[in-house]
Parts: structure tokens; sequence; C-alpha cells
């Protein structure tokens, strides 16, 4: 198993869409890489945290590659947005893909050549990947949102999981 930190915007259509994908294990809500302890939605809504909402997702590369996960991703975000996603603007909505920092040398290669890529498909790229420094869980209403809440907002739109979805066909 392995686990990657996804950031893109509201973290309850990104958890929702990246729990479609086939070897996605787990998921949890929470807030990456601030500089406060223990923050709360509150505080990190604030937008003077340094946290980024964001997805923890444990996943098992043989069954969903890395590549796969990070298509998904980039379906759902658009990363040449540096203020938010969707109507969701401030800076605990900006995107990135953070690693644990003790990450292989082959996951952070291909890491970096996928965001290459990706970077040279746009304009202006605000995406970050970024090794992690903190993530702590969101509250336990922020968990599964929109599995308890079907009709809940979502920056995500139905296309977009439905891409997200269909990428397990490949």
């Amino acid at each position: 198993m392995m686990v990657l930190y996804f950031a893109g915007g509201c973290f309850w259509g990104i958890e929702h869409a990246l729990r479609m994908l086939d070897g996605v294990t787990d998921t949890r809500v929470g807030y990456a890489n601030g500089h406060t302890s223990d923050p709360t939605y509150s505080q990190v809504k604030k937008g003077d945290t340094g946290y980024r909402e964001t997805v923890e997702v444990t996943f098992d590369s043989s069954v969903v590659p890395l590549s796969v996960l990070l298509k998904a991703f980039f379906i759902l975000i658009d990363p040449e947005r540096d203020d938010g996603q969707g109507h969701d603007i401030g800076d605990q909505y900006r995107t990135g893909v953070y690693y644990p920092s003790d990450s292989d040398k082959a996951l952070l290669a291909e890491l970096e050549s996928f965001f290459a890529a990706e970077r040279s498909r746009h304009e202006h790229f605000f995406t970050e990947l970024a090794p992690l420094v903190s993530f702590y869980q969101a509250e336990d209403y922020h968990q599964d949102y929109l599995v308890k809440n079907p009709s809940g907002y979502c920056h995500v739109s139905r296309s977009e999981f439905e891409a997200v979805k269909a990428l397990n066909r490949r």
C-alpha cells in the first residue's frame, strides 16, 4: 500500500471522486502543510494558517497505478488557478500533491515526471508538488461528507466524477 496527499480545493469532492477508483482502499480528509498545530476547520477557513484542505489517499499501486491516480486528480482540478477551485476561493483551496518525506526515489521520479508533463500543457501552473510536512485529520463531520450528504455542495462536476470513474476501465 502507498499513501499520497491530494489538495484540490474543497476536500469533499476530491475524496468522493478518488474513492471511485479501484485500488483506493482508504481516505481521510484533513489539513496539510500549515504552520499551526492541530488546526480546526474554523481556523483553516480564515486563510492564515497555511493549511490546504487535503485528502490522504491509501492505495494499492498494483490495482491503481500512480499515473491513473494523478490523471484522476488533474481531471478534478484547474492547475491554472492559484486562488482556489470552483467557487471556493482562498489559500486553503490551493492545489498540491504531497508525498511522505521518506518516499523512495522511484516514486519521486514518477511524480516529478508526471508534473513536468502536466506543467508543459499549461501557460500558468500553480499546483504544488512537495513533501508532506504535517497532516491533521479534519473533524468527523467532514469525513465521507458526500456519502453522508449526497446532495451536499461540491465544486466537482458530475461529468468529472464520471471521467474519474471511467479510468477504472483502462
